[in-house]
């Protein structure tokens, strides 16, 4: 295992919350509980949510398929449903979104990294209902951190973490980043970098 670094492009690294074994973990006992709070998998999908909502929606999906059976998995991309976006600046960048499923009828759970203010989840579930009318939306999330801006909360949390607001809550998969683990990160201060 590689150590705990001192610091990352983000910030100072105050504390490991969650290592690849406490992730594992997390993920084995979320798919439990969707499992038994919908009875089962029947009219049941999963969304992942670019970017490291994707690879745990598929780590989800496979607990899911070894305990209960198969889930189809979509991808979901909510750049364009984002209440953030302004004509001037950077163009956002576009990543794909493939649902090959109907949602109608179907109980779709999103899937995400770290809930903060609730305007991601706000977005993809505008993006979902775009495709269809689903019977129940669920949110799964590895990490709460707390400071909502909307009414929106989890029915599914891997860990909930106090944090300040300055605070980032850092999640590392090593499907996108060669490694699984979450950090709290302290941004460096304002106007210049750490000494």
């Amino acid at each position: 295992m590689n150590p705990l670094p001192n610091s990352t492009a983000l910030g100072k690294v105050r504390a490991e919350l969650l290592d690849p074994m406490a992730i594992d973990r997390a993920l084995t006992r979320i798919a439990h509980e969707i499992i038994e709070a919908n009875r089962g998998t029947k009219k049941l999908a999963l969304v992942g949510m670019q970017t490291r909502g994707v690879p745990l929606a598929h780590r989800l999906a496979e607990k899911i398929r070894t305990i209960e059976g198969e889930v189809p998995v979509g991808t979901l991309d909510i750049t364009l449903y984002r209440d953030d976006l302004t004509p001037v600046g950077p163009q956002p960048v576009l990543k794909a979104t493939q649902v090959p499923f109907d949602v109608s009828g179907m109980t779709v759970v999103l899937v995400d990294d770290v809930l903060y203010t609730g305007r991601t989840v706000r977005a993809a579930m505008d993006a979902v209902m775009d495709l269809g009318r689903p019977r129940r939306i669920q949110l799964a999330v590895l990490v709460d951190r707390g400071h909502r801006e909307l009414p929106i909360r989890a029915d599914y949390v891997g860990k909930n973490v106090p944090t300040s607001g300055t605070d980032d809550v850092q999640v590392l998969l090593r499907e996108t980043d060669g490694e699984d683990r979450v950090l709290l990160v302290e941004p460096p201060p304002a106007g210049g970098e750490e000494g």
